[in-house]
């Protein structure tokens, strides 16, 4: 048995990049310990929170909803992702890397989205 959320692609991609974010965000200064470190863990981890909660609605509208909320989460880590660069927190080539994480999830919960009936 489980949750209809946990056979979503997007979901199980969500959750692995909460887990790299987490793991990137240790790194950052402990300065940053409550402020861009805590941020941008929140908006990761509500990428996949919101999609599960999403998906146990009890309409495809609320689905639709959640997955926008999820979108907005993930441009929220992105934002967070560049302050990290500017901020010397990560180099060039991690933040590439996650941004073209980023992207790829970006476009697959868009096209989720509007494949909602």
């Amino acid at each position: 048995m489980s949750f209809k959320f946990e056979k979503l692609t997007i979901w199980q991609k969500a959750m692995d990049f909460g887990e790299d974010i987490n793991e990137i965000s240790k790194n950052f200064p402990k300065e940053e310990l409550f402020n861009l470190s805590s941020q941008i863990r929140r908006a990761a981890d509500s990428i996949a929170l919101n999609i599960s909660e999403g998906s146990i609605g009890q309409s495809n509208a609320e689905l639709q909803k959640f997955i926008g909320y999820s979108i907005r989460s993930l441009a929220e880590v992105v934002t967070c992702l560049y302050k990290a660069k500017r901020r010397q927190y990560i180099t060039d080539g991690k933040f590439q890397e996650f941004y073209d994480e980023s992207f790829h999830l970006m476009n697959m919960m868009i096209a989720f989205k509007k494949n909602i009936k």
